[in-house]
């Protein structure tokens, strides 16, 4: 029970914070016309920190990111990826009038965009890594796996949670004034995540 709290508390304390990734699903949550048609935004970035999860308690992400070149490839593509979801959030919000103005992304660009933000956000996998991945060397057998559980629940409750949100959200008939506002500002923070990448790189280098 002990293995399981701590897993769940450390899963909570990384996937809260407001993020790019969160973002972008509780933005498809609102725009999306039913629940399930945000099902593969959701479900994709919930695969995607399961597998960041397995990967850092494995140990098999912490033999891969002593090699510099691929951390290089992956700050990269991660800040090319931020700007571009950020251009694209930003033109999102343009047309005030109604939700329809605004765009639902297809399911194929869910799953991509989704992995983007999960896979090639280095600041978060190396959160995942060196918090989770660290923190799971002190347990073993049963209680090793019940800290995996718990984290990867927490984060599977989470997206679900956001995506539900939004959708509620997304019923009221003035979500798109609403919409506009939360657009800029993710767009803004987006921006910022990138400009913070660059800047912090020789750190992580």
């Amino acid at each position: 029970m002990t293995a399981f709290l701590h897993g769940v508390c450390l899963a909570i304390g990384l996937i809260l914070p407001l993020g790019i990734q969160n973002l972008f699903v509780f933005q498809q949550g609102v725009l999306q016309p039913r629940f399930y048609c945000v099902l593969p935004a959701v479900i994709t970035a919930s695969l995607c920190d399961t597998v960041l999860i397995l990967s850092a308690v494995s140990g098999v992400s912490l033999f891969l990111f002593k090699f510099t070149m691929m951390k290089i490839i992956m700050m990269v593509c991660g800040v090319v990826i931020l700007f571009y979801m950020g251009y694209l959030t930003w033109c999102s919000s343009v047309d005030t009038s109604s939700l329809t103005s605004m765009k639902a992304l297809s399911r194929k660009k869910q799953i991509l965009f989704a992995m983007s933000v999960s896979l090639l956000n280095p600041h978060a996998v190396l959160d995942i890594i060196g918090v989770i991945g660290m923190s799971s060397v002190q347990y073993e057998n049963q209680e090793k796996l019940l800290f995996i559980v718990a984290c990867i629940l927490v984060s599977w409750l989470w997206f679900f949670g956001l995506a539900t949100i939004g959708r509620v959200l997304g019923e009221y008939k003035e979500i798109s004034r609403v919409m506009v506002i939360i657009n800029k500002v993710s767009a803004v923070v987006i921006w910022g995540t990138a400009v913070y990448l660059i800047m912090s790189s020789k750190e992580m280098f």
